[in-house]
């Protein structure tokens, strides 16, 4: 793994209570991406369906860390911001919800800060 991979949940998923849904989080993430879209080309973006186990996410970071949205980090950097929670599963780094997320790429990438 070379780059980051950010891992969405598709939209219009259903879940066997209702009408089609979106996962809020990842629609935020998804609109970042669209606000800076040079954060496309340092992540690998991908979209996985919503019912669990997600075969996407298992391999990497084990049954218990399988939300979405996610952000798997190819490598941590020396001094990660403080102010973002990366966890750590499975030899691997990630940071999960969109907030965090969204702070990880001002850090890192030079990007807006939520507000």
């Amino acid at each position: 793994m070379k780059r980051d991979q950010l891992y969405l949940l598709k939209p219009d998923f259903l879940d066997g209570e209702g009408p089609p849904w979106f996962c809020p989080g990842c629609a935020e993430v998804a609109g970042l991406l669209e606000l800076y879209p040079r954060l496309k080309e340092t992540v690998d973006v991908h979209f996985i369906d919503f019912p669990r186990p997600r075969p996407e996410l298992v391999p990497l970071l084990g049954e218990e860390n399988q939300s979405c949205p996610v952000l798997v980090l190819h490598r941590v950097p020396d001094h990660p911001p403080a102010d973002v929670n990366v966890q750590h599963a499975r030899g691997r780094a990630f940071v999960e919800g969109a907030h965090d997320i969204a702070v990880w790429f001002a850090r890192t990438s030079g990007t807006g800060r939520p507000h």
